[in-house]
């Protein structure tokens, strides 16, 4: 039995750092880039990789292509410590993207994923969500719902990493046990731009904890009728790729170690604020000690509590 087991993407992503913001390149405009990477991601693939780096024994379920970057990732989570035995290889190329990070530290995705890079119900078996925890992301969002209804039955904690409105959203939400919302999602899905009001009108769709990651500003979360407001860490930012999906990393940790809802979302931040600090997103994973460092740091920062009505 693993501690997690994610299904989900993987990537290897052309990271291209430029020396300028990148509203000043206009439509037409050149720029030379200051360095240019190929680094291993993907929302699943770094999440199992971030809670391999946290001390937690960690799976991989997904597709890697017959290509270079199809061996590259595959490689690269069995040295993290990640088990892939759930995996297929599939006759195609790897998943990837161009990734622009700017001088600020903002970055701008483009990728792009062959349509013969795909893993079929068949290959998402109870045998092989054998955790404590399965967590999935909603880039194919109905093998996302096969996968969190198996675990589901068969009494298993789901997290996942929601980013996209589609058919299958809002049966996807209802179907997991922690739904982790990208910062806009919920106000497409609800019509509210109020992270608060945006969790409230979610609720009808799952009774449990509606996490929502904000970027720059932190997370929340409404834990029953509470709502939670945690601050993010400030840390000089080389690139934020991948900070989502070692926020979800750190949760599921304090998950794990049963900690109250702040404490999780104080910790999932350290631990996706440190990632800001480097470049890429597997390379980027912190270790626990590097998360503790900061938490312990930054002491001082709590987490703001308020219940419905108040201000």
């Amino acid at each position: 039995m693993l501690d997690v087991v994610g299904v989900g993407t993987n990537s290897v992503d052309e990271v291209l750092q430029l020396p300028v913001d990148t509203g000043t390149v206009f439509a037409g405009g050149k720029v030379r880039v200051s360095e240019r990477n190929f680094i291993c991601g993907g929302q699943t693939a770094t999440v199992v990789a971030a809670c391999a780096a946290l001390g937690l024994r960690s799976g991989y379920v997904g597709a890697f292509g017959s290509d270079d970057h199809g061996r590259l990732i595959r490689n690269t989570l069995k040295s993290c410590g990640v088990d892939v035995r759930g995996s297929i290889d599939c006759d195609a190329p790897n998943r990837g993207a161009v990734i622009l990070v700017d001088a600020s530290g903002d970055r701008t995705v483009i990728w792009h994923c062959c349509d013969r890079l795909r893993m079929r119900f068949q290959d998402v078996r109870v045998s092989v969500l054998q955790g404590q925890i399965v967590h999935v992301d909603d880039d194919d969002p109905e093998l996302a719902l096969h996968a969190a209804t198996l675990a589901r039955s068969a009494g298993t904690r789901v997290t996942t990493d929601l980013e996209h409105v589609s058919d299958y959203t809002e049966r996807l939400i209802a179907s997991v046990t922690y739904p982790i919302f990208e910062q806009g999602l919920p106000a497409r899905l609800s019509g509210e731009n109020d992270p608060e009001r945006a969790l409230r009108k979610l609720r009808r769709l799952n009774n449990g904890v509606l996490v929502m990651t904000r970027g720059d500003q932190g997370a929340v979360a409404l834990d029953g009728d509470t709502f939670h407001v945690a601050p993010a860490f400030k840390v000089k930012v080389v690139d934020g790729t991948g900070a989502g999906d070692v926020f979800r990393a750190g949760f599921i940790y304090g998950l794990l170690q049963k900690w109250p809802v702040p404490e999780m979302l104080r910790f999932a931040n350290a631990a996706a604020a440190s990632s800001c600090t480097r470049l890429g997103a597997i390379p980027s994973v912190p270790s626990i000690g590097e998360v503790r460092d900061l938490l312990a740091q930054r002491h001082e920062e709590g987490v703001r509590v308020r219940g419905e009505g108040e201000g």
